[in-house]
């Protein structure tokens, strides 16, 4: 027997030699008839994608295959944006459950014992990754889902996911884990509140007017001008974001406190700023930044002190080359942090994953879900 996980990348340009190549690594390394394998694929090779899950599933004969493509992808700590690659991930987790959801509604199959986590791939021009969150959080509270939405196309119907063999368009695609090794997940949004929190005193939908009793175009106008320093407020200029406290029952806020929302707008006139998510009043909220500094310092600070055998990585199409200005970023924190696990993932469209004990669809995110501890 080899060893529980592997992952392997090829970025070869002919679609039936790539795979070849991480499924001959990964035969090798963990042996026939693994309990889940995943496989992602760049646009080059996304119209083979039935293919590559048919070479995977003869080679290796997984008990559970899923994937999609994606317009860059992770593995072996690197990172391929957009130029052709597959990567494969190979684990023995234990019981794996294949989900198949058409919509949001969609209940998910039965399990024994119950589950640990869902890994989840949705297509973003048809799944309603929210409504489905609401609705599991009825069903299965606490059950964390990590993943993301699929990456290669830019309108409905060109995304490819991919389960046992069978492609779809739509909807989402995944598995259920059971108890079989222990799973950790780590949501880094890469962002540092500056000024201090407030109350929403009034708000509309997603439309933020008042804060602490004053509109809150003017709380940011007061920030600006009395605390921060030119850096910042290029970053305020770049993309402000306003993160929204998850538990109101803590008397301090700090990393993993906020659920990060991106500032769509302002109006000077009516003091309002508006926000890419519905705020209630009363939500405590504080005005964010990210750049790349605070996005790598995020990251490490998570994965410090963790070990891990393997991991998912799904983070933001946003990150990678265009937001650190160099490659491999995100990977390379993982096999730094992490000493070299089995790893693989895809720049995702939306990234899963739980703040605060509760499912949100994010944006430049990197969401990972690890696997077991290193053999010491």
């Amino acid at each position: 027997m080899g060893r529980r996980f592997a992952a392997a990348l090829s970025e070869h340009p002919v679609t039936a030699h790539a795979v070849g190549e991480v499924a001959g690594h990964l035969l090798d390394a963990v042996g026939e008839e693994p309990d889940l394998v995943t496989v992602f694929v760049t646009p080059p090779h996304a119209g083979a994608l039935e293919d590559v899950a048919s070479a995977l599933d003869t080679i290796l004969r997984p008990r559970t295959l899923v994937g999609c493509a994606a317009v860059s992808v992770v593995g072996e700590s690197r990172e391929v944006e957009e130029d052709p690659a597959v990567v494969a991930w190979a684990g023995r987790v234990g019981p794996v459950t294949p989900v198949r959801l058409d919509d949001a509604a969609t209940a998910l199959p039965p399990t024994e014992g119950g589950p640990s986590a869902l890994l989840l791939i949705g297509d973003p021009f048809s799944f309603d990754a929210d409504g489905f969150f609401a609705l599991l959080a009825a069903s299965h509270p606490g059950l964390p889902v990590l993943g993301g939405m699929a990456s290669a196309a830019r309108g409905p119907g060109g995304n490819r996911l991919v389960l046992n063999g069978q492609v779809f368009t739509d909807g989402a695609v995944g598995v259920l884990l059971g108890d079989g090794v222990p799973i950790a997940s780590v949501v880094s949004q890469g962002c540092r509140p500056i000024g201090q929190p407030y109350v929403v005193t009034r708000a509309e939908r997603n439309a933020v007017y008042e804060l602490a009793g004053q509109p809150a175009y003017e709380r940011l106008v007061d920030l600006a001008r009395t605390s921060l320093d030119e850096h910042e407020l290029e970053l305020v200029n770049r993309g402000l974001h306003l993160g929204l406290v998850i538990d109101e029952h803590k008397t301090e806020f700090g990393r993993g406190d906020f659920l990060v929302r991106n500032v769509i707008g302002a109006d000077a006139e009516h003091g309002v700023i508006g926000v890419n998510d519905i705020v209630e009043v009363g939500t405590t909220v504080q005005y964010h930044v990210r750049d790349a500094a605070t996005a790598d310092e995020d990251l490490r600070a998570l994965l410090g002190g963790r070990q891990a055998e393997a991991a998912l990585v799904f983070t933001c199409n946003g990150r990678g080359l265009r937001l650190f200005g160099t490659r491999h970023h995100d990977a390379r924190v993982v096999a730094d942090a992490l000493d070299d696990p089995a790893a693989a993932g895809f720049f995702a469209a939306g990234e899963f994953g739980p703040v605060g004990g509760r499912n949100f669809v994010h944006g430049f995110t990197a969401s990972l879900v690890l696997f077991g501890h290193p053999p010491g």
